[in-house]
């Protein structure tokens, strides 16, 4: 048997091997296609003409007026842009826009051990609290009935006995291929697997004695094959946009290398194809987009370099073992929104799901495992109540998920009173609480984005150093159609230079505190270009208050570096979205803020503002009734408190001090014993006086000084040349050095004359001297006194 650290780099060198493969194939650069991306008005009759004229195969609609096409006179893999191919096709009035596309790399987020087997789904029938209570969802009636997922990946067997039961034709399509057939292409190493497996984990039968059961074995599921080929902008947008009036939740457990080295994201049409779907999908209410978080751990890979994500359109998932720790693969990042179980080490189970060939496997594993689980989960709630919309879902999951038992160093609690964690998001995903929140959940108030932008000021950074520049906030509240008070997703957008950006974090605190790491350091990240625009996404402040300072730090290591610019995206409520009800802020006449929150001016706070105490106030229930309960707000300070309890002040707002009797004074002694201050123009007053006063007292020093040292050198000067010309006038037997008569200096200064002679040992005796040389034609220079 062998043990699970050897496992572990058995598994390693594969993918190692894997990838210098794809890096021998790839290299550094871009590889072109022979396929073009159009954007054309006008419909598909005119595409095809156009591509008819100009020498292209019409492939077909990647979605509504952009269109695939080929030039098989050009070589299918490049590394030279064929612009000539174009030239005349983007002159035409209809050709908005086209672009060669380029081959990504993407790898399937799936790891595999040669591990014993364990028994059969674990994960979903634990007990004690320690699962995902997917069985109660169950028991509810929950099965993903009416609800249709799609997994995006290498296609799926859609007459597996375990799926054809369930197997969607109308979610499905081959990108890959171009026809409606997502059937894998099959080898002797069985590499097309991944999505069959992803697929067995959602939507397996249940109850027909074969292989596995679904999380959601009654919803429809399709598969989309577009990881087996080249992957270009178009594949994925084509892929991520395929029939989104139909298909509720995609599923993806794909990205950028996880190689701790690479900074890569959606391109312009996948960003297109993700704004459309949660714009216009599922009848205006979303398309729901599940993506694994990435299995980069081992190389000390952060998801905040990965676009897909790192994007507020994605629910973002990572891994929890069995034991509750976190998976040598896993990748830490601020983006995470919750986590589902996956494998562990050598001696945690791993996950049961279909297989290749009509097969079963107990050896799915890695984040690749942990999104299909969790886009099963988000199917059960789906059914509860289909009018969710795609942020209602981010915010339930939010709301029900789990942090116990998760154990990490690095679960805080952000300023609404959730833990939350950099390696597990909010916590285990709950199914039986999800299915609970959906079926009694009011839609989320219209999502606002407020954009706050600094000064244009670039920062150097020091080797081992670090800067800080803040940015004030008031949640755009005076823009109705900006204004943001109660936080979903925030973007922090950075432009930096550095020469070896893996050297580089990036920490995001906002004005309650809450510190994002929205950057940790990439020791593989040998790159110079930096980050350009690259939005470092944090859900970490997921319902606290837009309002007050944001503090983004960056600490550099061994390398320079240069912060260009940075700016802020705020994510949105203008009121607080609560469910439940059709309120849209808190009244205490109506109800009460939540046990962790505090009433204050028609708004629940998870602490009290500055100048503010938290308090226990008795209110009436009702006007019939004479019961009273109490309510939690936020009372006022007395006059010039910056904060107090409710006896006494605890600190004074600037240009005041504390006092024996616990109120705040102004802060000068000449007003001590006078407890409430003075008025603004007094406080002037005091302020011009002291500096008036302050400056006389300054100048009248300088003059004093001045006049003493003018006296001094005079004198000095007196005695110097007296000096002088007594002893010119003594007898020649002292020992005295000659200087060249007048003629003989041919302009030269006397000073440097005799400095270059070494004839005066004291030069500052030089100045003097020289004013009497005209006089005589020979003069003797002797050693004068300094002053």
């Amino acid at each position: 048997m062998r043990c699970s650290i050897c496992a572990d780099e058995t598994e390693e060198d594969e993918d190692s091997r894997a990838r210098n493969s794809l890096a021998q194939e790839f290299g550094d650069g871009p590889v072109y296609t022979h396929n073009w991306a159009v954007h054309i008005e006008g419909g598909a009759p005119i595409a095809e003409d156009l591509a008819e004229r100009h020498g292209f195969i019409y492939l077909g609609e990647i979605m509504p007026d952009y269109y695939n096409f080929r030039h098989n006179h050009v070589a299918k893999r490049s590394a030279e842009h064929s612009y000539h191919m174009h030239e005349t096709l983007s002159q035409e009035p209809m050709v908005k826009w086209l672009e060669q596309q380029v081959a990504k790399r993407r790898v399937k987020r799936d790891k595999q051990f040669n591990d014993p087997k364990w028994p059969r789904m674990w994960y979903l029938r634990r007990g004690v609290n320690l699962d995902m209570n997917v069985m109660h969802a169950w028991e509810k009636g929950f099965t993903g009935k009416g609800v249709v997922v799609s997994i995006l990946d290498d296609g799926i067997e859609k007459d597996h006995p375990d799926l054809k039961r369930n197997y969607d034709p109308e979610a499905s399509y081959d990108v890959n291929s171009m026809d409606p057939d997502p059937q894998p292409r099959y080898d002797y190493s069985n590499e097309n697997r991944h999505g069959t497996r992803c697929a067995g984990e959602v939507a397996a039968e249940a109850g027909n004695g074969i292989c596995s059961v679904g999380v959601a074995y009654n919803a429809s599921i399709g598969g989309v094959r577009m990881l087996d080929g080249d992957v270009t902008d178009a594949v994925e947008a084509s892929s991520l946009g395929r029939n989104p009036q139909h298909i509720d939740i995609y599923s993806a457990s794909w990205g950028p290398d996880d190689d701790g080295k690479t900074v890569d994201g959606p391109a312009a049409l996948a960003r297109k194809a993700f704004a459309d779907g949660i714009s216009k999908g599922r009848q205006g209410r979303g398309s729901i987009f599940v993506w694994a978080s990435g299995n980069g751990g081992r190389s000390g890979d952060s998801c905040s370099c990965d676009g897909y994500t790192n994007s507020i359109y994605t629910l973002s998932i990572s891994s929890a073992t069995e034991h509750g720790y976190i998976p040598w693969y896993s990748e830490a990042c601020s983006s995470t929104l919750a986590s589902t179980y996956s494998s562990g080490s050598g001696n945690e189970r791993q996950i049961v799901t279909t297989d290749l060939r009509k097969s079963c496997t107990e050896l799915h594993t890695g984040t690749s495992a942990s999104a299909p689980l969790a886009a099963g989960i988000i199917a059960l709630a789906l059914q509860a109540n289909p009018s969710l919309t795609w942020r209602d879902m981010q915010h339930i999951v939010v709301m029900t998920a789990r942090p116990a038992n998760l154990k990490a160093e690095d679960w805080i609690t952000n300023g609404m009173g959730r833990r939350v964690s950099h390696h597990f998001g909010f916590g285990l995903m709950d199914a039986s609480a999800m299915v609970d929140k959906a079926l009694n959940w009011t839609n989320v108030p219209e999502q606002h984005v407020c954009k706050l932008y600094s000064l244009p000021a670039s920062k150097g950074i020091l080797i081992n150093g670090k800067v800080e520049v803040m940015l004030e906030s008031d949640g755009c509240l005076g823009d109705y159609n900006n204004a943001v008070r109660y936080l979903e997703h925030v973007e922090a957008i950075v432009t930096l230079e550095a020469s070896r950006r893996g050297e580089i974090e990036m920490f995001l605190t906002s004005p309650h505190g809450t510190r994002s790491t929205l950057l940790a350091k990439r020791s593989r990240d040998s790159s110079h270009d930096g980050f350009n625009n690259w939005a470092f996404m944090t859900t970490h402040n997921w319902g606290e208050l837009s309002t007050g300072t944001w503090k983004l730090e960056v600490h550099n290591g061994l390398a320079s570096s240069e912060l260009k610019t940075w700016s802020l995206n705020l994510y949105g409520t203008a009121t607080r979205p609560q469910e439940g009800s059709q309120h849209t802020h808190y009244n205490p006449e109506q109800e009460k803020c939540p046990s962790y929150e505090y009433w204050l001016n028609d708004f629940c706070y998870s602490r009290c503002p500055d100048g503010f105490y938290p308090a226990n106030v008795s209110t009436s229930d009702n006007a019939t009734s004479n019961s009273t309960s109490l309510l939690a707000v936020c009372l006022s300070c007395p006059e010039f408190c910056n904060s107090c309890n409710a006896s006494s002040c605890l600190s004074c707002n600037n240009g005041y001090v504390l006092s024996n009797t616990s109120t705040c004074i102004v802060g000068h002694s000449s007003f001590e014993g006078h407890e409430h201050g003075l008025d603004t123009n007094d406080h002037r007053l005091v302020f011009v006086v002291i500096a008036v006063s302050v400056c006389f007292a300054a100048l009248s020093l300088f003059i004093l000084i001045f006049g003493i040292l003018q006296v001094k050198d005079g004198e000095c000067l007196r005695r110097k040349q007296h000096y002088i010309r007594a002893s010119v006038k003594e007898d020649d037997s002292l020992d005295r050095m000659v200087i060249p008569n007048k003629d003989a200096i041919n302009g030269l200064s006397a000073e440097m004359v005799a400095q270059r002679q070494g004839l005066l040992e004291d030069s500052d005796s030089a100045n003097e001297f020289s004013a009497d040389i005209t006089d005589i034609e020979t003069t003797k220079v002797v050693k004068v006194p300094k002053c």
